[in-house]
């Protein structure tokens, strides 16, 4: 098994939750209704986030916002 901090672009939901300044349940939230891609890992099924796709989340969501969608 990869330990997630051997993988440096993957992301817990506190450090997204951080990143993005909302509250890790919103994270969690957007991951079950799929609205951000999360990957299970380990024997508990932590949620882990790659760099790259919160970084797309992020910018998706500050266009709507500033279009008003």
């Amino acid at each position: 098994m990869i330990h997630y901090k051997k993988v440096s672009n993957m992301l817990t939901t506190g450090e997204v939750a951080r990143l993005l300044s909302v509250h890790p349940g919103t994270v969690r939230w957007w991951s079950r209704r799929q609205k951000i891609k999360a990957y299970r890992i380990g024997p508990r099924g932590d949620r882990r986030f790659q760099r790259d796709e919160v970084a797309a989340f992020f910018l998706e969501r500050a266009v709507q916002r500033y279009l008003g969608n």
